[in-house]
């Protein structure tokens, strides 16, 4: 990647002051960071971390969602949401889990993980989306909820990767119906 070349926007191009003195003269060092030239700090890009819910029913269904904002509002999502500051990604999970369908996870089990570059707010926010496994017991208390527009269990036959908005629930759902479902 040259990052000279004025038609390449360095990830960071929308940070303008370092973030530890409160400069201007934060500029790019890499293709991974800023560094500023007047305190000599490094910042380095790196990815968020966000977690992903697989929660089948005992018909072998998977849930999902439909998404009720923006971006990919009215595609089909899967539960899941950012990992916030102090948190496990098995904690987020759950807390993803609860705030969007009102169901309790019981147990998580990692399955594996994709990049993705998520727009919130105008902002690229770089990704890593790590998918788990969930168990609940009891699906009497689910209900669309928080960011969620519509919840539904699809069999495995019914499910279209197209019908996903965001590029690695995309990829994740293809990734599924090969080795998990």
């Amino acid at each position: 990647m040259n990052i000279d070349n004025q038609d390449i926007r360095h990830p960071l191009h929308s940070f303008r002051y370092c973030p530890r003195c409160g400069t201007a003269s934060f500029a790019v060092k890499n293709e991974k960071a800023k560094q500023c030239s007047a305190c000599g700090f490094v910042y380095y890009f790196n990815s968020s971390a966000a977690v992903v819910a697989l929660i089948e029913n005992e018909k072998g269904e998977l849930l999902v969602a439909r998404r009720a904002h923006e971006p990919a509002k009215g595609t089909l999502d899967l539960p899941g949401g950012f990992i916030d500051m102090h948190e496990t990604a098995e904690e987020a999970v759950c807390r993803e889990v609860l705030e969007e369908t009102g169901l309790t996870v019981t147990s998580t089990g990692y399955l594996f993980s994709l990049p993705n570059i998520y727009l919130y707010s105008g902002f690229e926010v770089h990704t890593v989306d790590l998918f788990f496994r969930c168990k609940v017991n009891d699906i009497s208390t689910i209900g669309a909820h928080d960011d969620v527009e519509e919840l539904l269990f699809l069999a495995p036959g019914e499910i279209n990767p197209a019908a996903f908005g965001l590029a690695s629930i995309r990829k994740g759902i293809e990734k599924i119906l090969q080795i998990v479902i």
